[in-house]
């Protein structure tokens, strides 16, 4: 009796052990997981860094390398798409930019004034004219834009509007512009060109 007691405790031990080694082996599996996601992650933020660090340099193709490196590692590459945007539109490939802005869309990127200020100044350069002024006034609607940007989309959106030849609505929105930017050389420029239409 007491030797089978003494077997069902080397038994019970034994299943503990088991059970306890299981255990391990599942949290080292978590542990090593958690660690490889965090590697990950770190490696596609660097390449984002790089990526705008050759952007400010001017070196747009190595700028459009790392942003599509950081693109292919990270599940939510919402800032190396727009970093490859902005990549790309420095190197003229305005359609491209146009793409990939749209991207950044769709992947969770904030729609905010400089992405539709970017993908206005696409359509502008592609000569779609209506599409430009849909972008523009998209951006202008935003509430994140700086003063100088919403400067620039208030003119870039004059300006298609009088390649668009609607000249009475870039009339309008001139009007409005030189009222709120009164000392704008290229405004009064514009305005000088408008009067003969």
């Amino acid at each position: 009796m007491e030797e089978n007691r003494s077997r069902a405790n080397r038994r019970r031990r034994k299943k503990r052990r088991k059970k306890i080694i299981r255990r391990l082996v599942v949290a080292v599996i978590f542990l090593l997981a958690v660690v490889i996601a965090v590697v990950l992650w770190m490696n596609s933020s660097r390449q984002v860094e790089e990526g705008v660090e050759f952007l400010s340099q001017g070196n747009y193709e190595q700028a459009e390398a790392k942003f599509l490196e950081a693109i292919e590692k990270d599940k939510s590459p919402d800032e190396a798409y727009r970093g490859l945007g902005m990549a790309l539109w420095e190197q003229q490939d305005y359609e491209g930019a146009k793409d990939v802005f749209f991207n950044a869309l769709e992947n969770d990127a904030e729609p905010t004034g400089t992405i539709y200020n970017f993908l206005g100044n696409c359509e502008s350069e592609l000569g779609n004219w209506e599409e430009a002024i849909q972008y523009y006034e998209k951006g202008i609607a935003s509430e994140d834009c700086s003063d100088d940007m919403m400067q620039e989309m208030l003119f870039n959106e004059i300006a298609a509007y009088e390649k668009l030849g609607d000249y009475e609505s870039a009339k309008v929105k001139l009007e409005a512009y030189t009222e709120k930017y009164p000392d704008d050389e290229k405004a009064a420029k514009e305005a000088e060109f408008l009067e003969t239409r």
